[in-house]
């Protein structure tokens, strides 16, 4: 009911209910889009976050890109490590070669570095 940290799979989930409603004052929120919070129509709704606590990736571009497949879970897990610092990317790489072997485990480690690699050249910016 209050969550830390918010990853939005689907962005287009905003106009159907509050997914920012109860998020922490210091949460986290990670949406999986090329867009911007402003193009997403939810700057208001996130404007009180710290800076750098809500960020985009193209989660589903990058998975496509990587893993041709449109399954953005381990491109977001290497996102959110990037925005959060909760966990570090040898964590998520980790995990993900536990999960997915052989070509399959490699191609979601690469996924998931490159979107990791994106929002910190993102938070840099």
């Amino acid at each position: 009911m209050a969550p830390d940290v918010l990853v939005v799979q689907d962005p287009t989930l905003f106009h159907a209910i509050d997914v920012f409603s109860g998020l922490t004052p210091e949460g986290y929120v990670l949406i999986n889009t090329r867009r911007t919070v402003e193009d997403l129509g939810v700057a208001e709704a996130v404007k009180d976050q710290p800076a750098g606590h809500v960020r985009t990736v193209p989660a589903t571009e990058l998975a496509v890109q990587y893993i041709k497949l449109p399954k953005p879970n381990a491109v977001l897990l290497g996102a959110l490590a990037a925005v959060t610092g909760l966990v570090s990317i040898d964590s998520v790489v980790e995990a993900i070669q536990e999960k997915f072997s052989g070509k399959v485990g490699e191609a979601n480690v690469t996924a998931a570095r490159a979107a990791h690699a994106s929002v910190q050249a993102a938070a840099e910016e």
